[in-house]
C-alpha cells in the first residue's frame, strides 16, 4: 500500500499551517517553501481543503490561510478525506462482487487487507492536528476502530471515502 502525495502533502502543509499561524494566516508561498512542494501543487490541495472547512482564507495583503476551526478537532483521516485520497490495501476494489481473482472470488489474504485497511483510518482518524504539533500522536495500539461521520463530498460515508469503498 502506498499512500498519495496528495494525502501526505495535504497532512504536511496543514500541520505546517497550524504550527506557524500564530495570530496571522500563513502565506501558501511559505508553507511551499518550507514543505518542498510546488505551490501550483498546494493551491490544488488548499481548494478542497477550504471546501470541507479544514482551512478558511484570509484575503488581502497579510492574506494567507489559517484553520477552519480548531486543531483538536481536525483529525489526520479530516485532512486526507478532504482532498479525496483512498487507502485500500486489498488488491481489488473494496466491495467488489468480482473479487480480487476474477470469477467471483477473493485471494486468500482479502479479509487481512480490508482489516488493515480498517485499522489505518482508525489510527488517522484518532490522531488530531493538536496532537501532531505538540509532539504527542497516539501509539497505533491505542487507535480504535470507531465510525466516522458523513463526508460532504457527496460519497456514502467518510470512512469508505479514505479506504476507497
Amino acid at each position: 500500500m502506498k499512500l498519495g502525495t496528495k494525502g501526505r502533502y495535504a497532512v504536511m502543509a496543514v500541520v505546517d499551517v497550524c504550527k506557524h499561524a500564530g495570530s496571522a494566516p500563513v502565506p501558501l508561498s511559505e508553507v511551499a517553501e518550507r514543505q518542498g512542494i510546488s505551490l501550483s501543487y498546494l493551491e490544488q490541495i488548499f481548494n478542497k481543503l477550504r471546501r470541507q472547512n479544514i482551512v478558511e482564507s484570509v484575503r488581502g495583503m497579510r492574506g494567507g490561510y489559517i484553520l477552519g476551526r480548531p486543531a483538536e478537532d481536525i483529525t489526520l483521516a479530516d485532512v486526507m478525506l478532504s482532498v479525496d485520497e483512498p487507502l485500500h490495501a486489498t488488491r481489488c476494489a473494496p466491495r467488489a462482487t468480482s473479487g480480487c481473482l476474477g470469477k467471483g472470488h477473493r485471494c486468500a489474504l482479502h479479509e487481512v487487507w480490508e482489516e488493515l485497511s480498517q485499522r489505518i483510518y482508525g489510527y488517522l482518524a484518532s490522531v488530531s492536528l493538536a496532537d501532531v504539533v505538540n509532539g504527542s500522536p497516539k501509539s497505533p495500539a491505542s487507535a480504535s476502530l470507531r465510525e466516522v461521520p458523513e463526508h460532504n463530498g457527496g460519497r456514502k460515508n467518510a470512512q469508505e471515502n479514505l479506504l476507497g469503498l
